[in-house]
């Protein structure tokens, strides 16, 4: 930073959001706040989306695919990869298929430039009966 630059603001709940994101690898704003608020039992809903939107824009926190009803969902892993989702409990687990699958990609949607990351949906091992995932049917 040079001089005459000022330093970005940083409130004194940034650096819990992001050890709280971190432990839940990936959380709305309504997570955080309910984290949140067993220190600052006070704290708005306002302030934690002011926060986490500041975070993100520094590149501190990443955005990940939103949950179910649409609310924006934050993730600790701020390397580039694809995520699971799981289409019952919303779960999303992090993970690298995108480059194994380039060829296949490239092939299927032809005459498009691939970009981005994926996101794979289906069931988690724990939403899935006795572990076995039926395609297109959800038990």
């Amino acid at each position: 930073m040079g001089p005459g630059q000022l330093k970005p603001r940083q409130t004194k709940y940034c650096f819990d959001i992001i050890k709280i994101i971190a432990k839940l690898q990936h959380a709305t704003n309504a997570e955080i706040l309910r984290a949140m608020r067993q220190n600052y039992p006070k704290l708005s809903a306002t302030t934690v989306h002011r926060a986490t939107a500041r975070l993100a824009d520094r590149g501190k926190i990443a955005i990940a695919p939103s949950a179910s009803d649409g609310s924006i969902r934050y993730d600790a892993n701020l390397k580039p990869h694809d995520h699971f989702l799981c289409s019952r409990c919303g779960k999303l687990k992090d993970g690298d298929v995108k480059y194994r699958l380039i060829d296949t990609l490239r092939n299927s949607f032809a005459d498009c430039e691939i970009a981005g990351r994926i996101t794979i949906c289906g069931l988690c091992r724990t939403c899935a009966v006795g572990g076995r995932i039926y395609e297109n049917n959800y038990l």
